[in-house]
């Protein structure tokens, strides 16, 4: 995309919003959500976070990035498990069903990364209640997907859960959690063949179901995005896995490291950088690079000057 028109948006960006008439509103760390009885109103802002802290700056094009990610991922999946979208009335917006979330998070892992790959690294051969075999590398592909659950902490960082333990706590019944760990692992298969379309592998990736009103199972959040999800590029993967070399990744991993350069990790006493417009500008560059490189699509777009007026007359319009 032309860096004039993204440097053109730096000024137009959703740094939040606040559309009080469609119900009462939370604010995460990247959308705003509005509830009206059984509707949600997701609005999907320009707000990035890193380390657990939101970020100063906003980046041009990243919610309508996310936003159309999510949308296309959830369209392609529908044939295999119902989710909560009604519509996509905006770039930014998603209208979804309120649901009852489950409460626990369904992670996927293909491959031996992240936190898997620093539990089997201290010598942890178990994971969740599955097994890992010996003599597996970082970014080792496992014998089969996994699935590794894990509790949603409304503080700090997600633990680990099996099955078992996810049952006895009450979380969840025996049946339902069989019935999302089989759509969890329908959606990973099918999400690796996309990607793999696409000259990419997924790596891992978590799933995030809930019960709409009438009680039927749906997931939820988001699907395949790369906030949720971990790409490898396949080309250059046995390559690098001979060599005992860091993959090539599809992430926004670039950010992380772009503040650890710059002395912050989230840490107590470290101060929160800002980003300068040049930065930003190549953020934009790069989410826009994920959403084309995962979707096979070209990224169109929308630079309305006002984007919240924007997202108003679209809601408007659909109601």
């Amino acid at each position: 995309m032309d860096t004039a028109l993204i440097r053109q948006q730096l000024d137009r960006t959703i740094r939040s919003t606040r559309l009080d008439a469609l119900g009462e509103r939370y604010e995460g760390k990247v959308r705003d959500t509005y509830r009206r009885d059984d509707e949600l109103v997701l609005v999907t802002t320009d707000r990035i976070s890193a380390f657990d802290h939101v970020l100063r700056q906003t980046i041009p094009f990243k919610g309508q990035v996310l936003n159309q990610i999510a949308a296309h991922f959830f369209a392609a999946t529908e044939d295999l498990v119902p989710n909560h979208v009604r519509s996509v009335p905006d770039p930014n917006v998603t209208v979804a069903t309120a649901c009852t979330p489950i409460p626990i998070e369904f992670v996927v892992r293909g491959y031996l990364a992240g936190h898997a790959w620093r539990v089997y690294r201290d010598g942890g051969r178990t994971l969740c209640g599955q097994s890992l075999p010996d003599g597996l590398q970082e970014a080792s592909k496992l014998p089969e997907p996994v699935l590794t659950p894990a509790t949603k902490a409304a503080e700090g960082h997600d633990e680990d859960i099996s099955r078992e333990a996810a049952i006895a706590r009450g979380l969840i019944d025996a049946e339902t959690f069989d019935q999302l760990e089989s759509y969890a692992l329908a959606l990973f298969a099918s999400g690796s063949a996309m990607a793999e379309a696409q000259g990419l592998l997924l790596v891992d990736t978590k799933y995030e179901f809930g019960r709409t009103p009438d009680g039927t199972l749906v997931v939820i959040d988001e699907v395949h995005t790369p906030d949720s999800s971990r790409y490898y590029y396949a080309d250059t993967y046995d390559e690098r896995l001979a060599a005992d070399a860091p993959q090539r990744q599809l992430s926004k991993e670039f950010v992380r490291e772009w503040l650890m350069n710059h002395g912050f990790q989230g840490k107590a006493g470290q101060t929160l950088p800002d980003l300068p417009d040049d930065f930003r500008v190549t953020v934009a560059e790069r989410y826009i690079e994920l959403y084309e490189a995962l979707t096979g699509q070209a990224f169109t777009p929308d630079t309305h000057p006002d984007p919240e007026a924007r997202i108003r007359a679209a809601l408007t319009q659909q109601a």
